[in-house]
C-alpha cells in the first residue's frame, strides 16, 4: 500500500527566544515562507517555543491565521496536582497546541527521563488530542555496542506502551552523536533505523498505522544535507535544533522541495 505522507519540518528553539523575540521571528517566518510561495500543504512547517512563548505565538498564527503548526518542547505525565514546575497537556490543549516533543535526547540526558515516563507522556498528549513527536535516538557509545537502530528500536517499542489503536503520532530519531556536532548522520543511516522504527511501528500499531505515521530526522540538519534525508523513502521530514533560529535557514530546510526539485 502506498501512503502520501506529509513531510513535517519542525524547528525545536530549546530555551531560545523570549515571547517578544517569539512574535518577531514567527511574523518574519512567515513572510519568508509566503515570499518563495511555500505549499504548506505539501510540506507542513512547525515550530516549537518555550513554554513562556506559547500564548503570544497562538494569539499571533490565530489573528493573523498564519499557516505554521506550532507546539510545545515538553508535558506532564500528569493531569493536574502538585507537581510544581510541570506543564499539563490540558494546558497546551487550551493553547490549541498541535504537537507537543516527548523524549527528546536533553530530557533524557539531563533530566533523567526514561522510557516508561516517555510512554506516559505521550499519553497524557494523546488523551488531549495532541500529537505526540516521540524522540528516539543512541548515543556513540550505543552505537559502538549495540549497533545501529538496537537502541531507538528498544526505546520505540517502550514508549508504544502509551499508544493505542490509530493514534496520530509522530517519530523522530535523533542519534545523540549528531545533534549539535555539525556532523550529520548519513541519509543511508537515517533510513536504516527509519525503516527499522517502521517496523516496530506496524508490529505493535499494524500496517495501516504504521504507513502512515510520519518518522523524521534530527541531528545537524540543514539546508545543505535536508534533500538527502528526504530522498529516503522513510524519512519523512526533520527535526531541527540549532538551524531553526535562523530564519533563512530554516526556510531554505522547509523549502526543500523547491531547491532540490523534489
Amino acid at each position: 500500500m502506498v501512503v502520501n505522507r506529509t513531510p513535517l519540518i519542525a524547528g525545536n528553539w530549546k530555551m531560545n527566544l523570549d515571547h517578544l523575540q517569539a512574535i518577531a521571528f514567527v511574523q518574519k517566518l512567515a513572510w519568508n515562507l509566503s515570499e518563495a510561495k511555500h505549499d504548506f500543504a505539501a510540506v507542513e512547517v512547525a515550530v516549537f517555543p518555550p513554554f513562556t512563548d506559547l500564548r503570544s505565538v497562538q494569539t499571533l498564527v490565530s489573528a493573523d491565521k498564519l499557516p505554521l503548526a506550532f507546539g510545545a518542547q515538553d508535558v506532564s505525565e500528569h493531569v493536574s496536582g502538585a507537581y510544581t514546575g510541570e506543564i499539563s497537556a490540558a494546558f497546551l490543549a487550551q493553547l490549541e497546541c498541535r504537537y507537543v516533543i516527548i523524549g527528546h535526547s536533553e530530557r533524557r540526558t539531563l533530566h533523567g527521563e526514561t522510557d516508561e515516563q516517555v510512554a506516559a507522556k505521550s499519553a497524557a498528549a494523546l488523551a488531549h488530542n495532541i500529537v505526540p513527536i516521540i524522540c528516539v535516538g543512541e548515543t556513540a557509545e550505543d552505537l559502538e555496542k549495540h549497533g545501529p537502530s538496537a537502541v531507538p528500536v528498544a526505546q520505540l517499542r517502550a514508549a508504544l506502551a502509551g499508544v493505542t489503536g490509530a493514534a496520530d503520532i509522530v517519530v523522530a530519531y535523533e542519534p545523540v552523536w549528531a545533534i549539535g556536532s555539525g556532523q550529520a548522520a548519513t541519509p543511508e543511516q537515517a533510513e536504516q533505523v527509519a525503516a527499522a522504527l517502521r517496523g516496530v511501528l506496524a508490529e505493535v500499531l499494524g500496517e495501516d498505522v504504521a504507513g502512515k505515521t510520519r518518522i523524521l530526522y534530527g541531528g545537524s540538519v540543514k539546508s545543505g544535507n535536508i534533500a538527502g534525508f528526504m530522498r529516503e523513502p522513510n524519512v519523512d521530514g526533520a527535526l531541527v535544533g540549532g538551524a531553526s533560529l535562523d530564519i533563512a535557514e530554516f526556510a531554505a530546510i522547509s523549502r526543500f522541495q523547491q531547491h532540490v526539485g523534489l
